[in-house]
């Protein structure tokens, strides 16, 4: 019983953290995965540079994107940071 109860604070404090800490980064990491999934042609993005483009096409790892009326670039999806609601 006495073991139990020296391990009890470094429990309690595993909780704490991933209550804190993990769980929320879970739920950010599941979010931002369902939006590049749901990413489609005509949708403005933002990435990680802070660049605004206009997607052109999803492929499997990346997209391609309009920043302009002639330049269209290649971004890896995992540099998108958010998409821009209208």
């Amino acid at each position: 019983m006495e073991q139990v109860m020296q391990f009890l604070p470094l429990i309690f404090l595993f909780g704490i953290f991933y209550f804190l800490i993990i769980r929320p980064q879970q739920k950010q990491q599941k979010e931002h995965k369902a939006m590049l999934a749901a990413l489609v042609k005509g949708d403005i993005i933002v990435n990680n540079g802070g660049l605004h483009g206009e997607v052109v096409k999803v492929e499997e790892d990346f997209i391609k994107i309009k920043l302009n009326d002639t330049t269209i670039v290649k971004l890896e999806k995992a540099f998108v940071n958010r998409k821009v609601e209208a």
